[in-house]
């Protein structure tokens, strides 16, 4: 977008660049002998401000008489950056002469320059009244307009400059920018095109139809229009950095990463390509530059308001320091990284301090490794050093496998849980809840948020009842079905009374399965450790990455993608044979419920955990994290004191360990047909480990009170090894 031309056109030394000589060096311009006339000084003025001799400029400008005298200081002071000098000349001009029409332009144009567009169209539109078929006026006035985001207004003046200037490159790029912001790429993409025609070298036209055609979702055929703006204009970093956009939408990252450098090359701070190259980075999984990178974030944003005065955590060792975390941007973003805390106390934290938004403090007051929520704006307890919520990731994860899953971390109020228990309970079917609108203010939301009509195949599926958990935006698709199929809204009573997410969090946990898009609801399903699925467009946040169906972050959720941008029913249809097959399944193999020791239950997670870490089928691998965070829920909920028994659970799975590598030998031996000593002695250190095992399983019994008791006997012998009390219920 760029504002009308000013009246003077000026050299390039004129505006401070090129090769102008120094002014001392130059012979003076003076009038005739004897002359002041001002016309004489004024043109003298303007030859000296062409070549760039500012100084003499102001001198003969000063002593002119002419009429125009503070108009043409006011366009030389705008030259030279000097905005508010600028203004005060124009507005000494328009004193003398106020119906000079180019001076009202030139006005506008040095307020737009300093973001006061309220101001600037005030003069653009007194520019209009007295000259209505200027088509800079128009054009400015326009790009004002746009500016304070008015943007019908905008369009209309665009409008009329081309109708005045059907030919006027400007507003044809302007206008097309005004109609690619409603959401009409269309139409923006035909008028750039226009744009084109008439100047063939218009390389800002060229790349904001590579944007247009990027946001429509036409990646590939955006590439050419980059190019393009690229060949006319080499060193133009903007179109770089959305080339880079382009090809890391493809899924060509590399290229993309390549693309991002070079923009950085020609222009070091480009905070947009730096956060761009950062997401790519960590859209691939590569952690370690990713998350460096991230620190640009903080050239568009700050991290709080209020003073802080403890120096900032880096990574150096906290030696039982108290560290303040201060959450940052979405809610989605907290509920996914606070799973640090507990990593921050393992690390030798003395205490965790969280400052959250003050929705989410009750849903977060169970989660472990926390020692103090405070709510934004409160005041702090005292701390030792601080840190952002999302640098955490960086100082301690620097890795996929690094990624601490363990799910769940944000546990639900036990007595919500049992009230929506029992409120569900009686439901037969498959209970499915679903959600399908985000934040409509985001300005990606359109390749995250669903049409609800969407999930209508899943609706279909013998045996599934559909339960919404929608609020807000998005609850009159809900109203807009007229029973087109069947939708149990639970959205519309939830958390109004317990406060946000409390009550949503309780229904999960009894839902047998939630399907939702990209929204904050998501992240509180996997940090729920409840069964979750996403569809995912083309181009999905960094954190979902890419080409895989499961994610390291929520070991319970599988990813449903597109394979063509926007088109959703293929996602939806295989979804609904994937119900039909959980349907299918829960008729054959119904959950058994059953009491468990706690060391049975702890012996068999550190089992599931090795697993988890060793199997590379990815297919397994979701099988076993669906077991296994159902096996953590039910420990969490009924072993209270895990902290106490770390070193004993860490002792089973070590051993656990030991039996894995023994069968890997034993089977080894086998396939060899070795039968000799080493296979004798593996064999007998089988029924060794096994009772270190079972001690080990009796100590954490005991050290509960447990009540269950496991016998054991062997041939020959007549003592038998009893361990396992418990009282813990689990699915198993």
């Amino acid at each position: 977008m760029r504002e009308g031309s000013d009246i003077f056109l000026v050299s390039p030394a004129a505006a401070g660049t090129g090769t102008a000589r120094s002014e001392t060096a130059q012979a003076p311009l003076e009038p005739p002998p004897g002359s002041e006339n001002p016309e004489v000084l004024f043109l003298l003025g303007m030859l000296a401000l062409k070549d760039g001799r500012h100084q003499a400029a102001i001198a003969l400008l000063a002593r002119a008489r002419a009429r125009d005298d503070a108009k043409a200081l006011g366009s030389l002071r705008a030259r030279q950056g000097k905005l508010d000098q600028a203004i005060d000349a124009y507005r000494q001009a328009l004193k003398a002469r106020p119906d000079d029409h180019e001076v009202h332009n030139e006005l506008g144009i040095v307020l737009a320059r300093l973001r006061r567009f309220a101001e600037a169209e005030a003069s653009y539109r007194a520019a209009l009244r007295l000259r209505p078929d200027s088509a800079d006026a128009h054009n400015n006035l326009g790009n004002a307009l746009s500016r304070m985001d008015k943007l019908t207004e905008a369009e209309a003046s665009y409008r009329e400059a081309l109708r005045l200037s059907p030919r006027y490159v400007d507003a044809l790029n302007d206008l097309g920018i005004a109609l690619a912001r409603q959401n009409r790429s269309e139409e923006a993409i035909a008028t750039y095109e226009k744009a084109i025609e008439v100047k063939p070298d218009f390389a800002e036209a060229f790349n904001n139809t590579g944007n247009a055609l990027r946001n429509s979702g036409r990646f590939a055929e955006s590439l050419a229009y980059y190019e393009n703006a690229l060949a006319v204009k080499p060193d133009y970093a903007d179109a770089h950095n959305n080339l880079g956009i382009a090809y890391a939408e493809l899924g060509r990252f590399d290229e993309a990463v390549a693309s991002y450098t070079r923009c950085l090359q020609l222009r070091p701070n480009h905070v947009d390509a730096h956060m761009n190259r950062a997401l790519t980075w960590l859209r691939k999984g590569d952690y370690a530059q990713g998350w460096a990178e991230y620190e640009w974030r903080w050239k568009k944003r700050s991290l709080t308001n209020r003073p802080l005065i403890m120096p900032q955590w880096n990574g150096f060792p906290l030696s039982g320091r108290r560290i303040l975390l201060i959450t940052e941007q979405g809610l989605g973003d907290t509920l996914q990284f606070v799973r640090f805390c507990p990593v921050l106390k393992r690390q030798g934290a003395g205490a965790v301090i969280l400052e959250c938004p003050e929705r989410l403090v009750k849903l977060l007051s169970r989660s472990p490794g926390i020692d103090h929520l405070i709510p934004q704006g409160q005041p702090l307890p005292e701390y030792d050093v601080y840190c952002p919520l999302m640098n955490v990731p960086g100082l301690t994860a620097t890795s996929v496998e690094a990624i601490p899953a363990d799910v769940p971390y944000i546990v639900p109020d036990p007595e919500l849980v049992e009230r929506w228990r029992g409120e569900l309970a009686g439901v037969p079917e498959l209970k499915v809840g679903i959600n399908w609108q985000g934040n409509p203010k985001y300005a990606g939301d359109r390749h995250r948020s669903i049409p609800l009509a969407q999930f209508e195949p899943l609706a279909r599926v013998p045996g599934v009842r559909l339960f919404s958990l929608q609020k807000n935006a998005g609850l009159e698709q809900l109203a807009a079905l007229q029973g087109r199929f069947p939708v149990t809204d639970l959205g519309s009573r939830q958390d109004e009374t317990t406060g946000p997410f409390l009550e949503t969090a309780a229904v999960l946990v009894n839902l047998d399965l939630f399907i939702t898009s990209d929204t904050a609801v998501a992240h509180l399903a996997g940090a729920l450790g409840v069964p979750v699925w996403m569809p995912l467009s083309t181009t999905p946040d960094w954190r979902w990455m890419t080409h895989r169906e499961d994610n390291p972050w929520y070991p319970t959720m599988r990813i449903f993608r597109q394979a063509d941008h926007m088109v959703w029913t293929p996602v939806f249809e295989r979804m609904a044979a994937e119900l039909r097959g959980l349907v299918r399944g829960r008729v054959r193999t119904p959950t058994v419920t059953v009491a468990i020791a706690p060391g049975e239950l702890l012996d068999k997670i550190t089992i599931l955990e090795l697993k988890a870490e060793r199997i590379g089928d990815e297919a397994k691998l979701r099988h076993v994290r669906a077991e296994l965070a159902v096996l953590n829920e039910a420990r969490d909920r009924s072993i209270f004191d895990l902290e106490g028994l770390a070193e004993l659970t860490s002792e089973l799975k070590e051993i656990n360990g030991a039996l894995w590598a023994i069968e890997d030998e034993l089977r080894a031996c086998e396939q060899a047909g070795e039968f000799g000593p080493r296979f004798i002695e593996l064999a007998r250190s089988v029924y060794r480990t096994n009772d270190r095992r079972a001690a080990v399983k009796r100590r954490i019994n005991e050290r509960l009170g447990s009540t269950l008791i496991e016998e054991k006997s062997y041939a020959g012998s007549a003592s038998a090894v009893s361990s396992e009390p418990a009282s813990l219920e689990a699915g198993v």
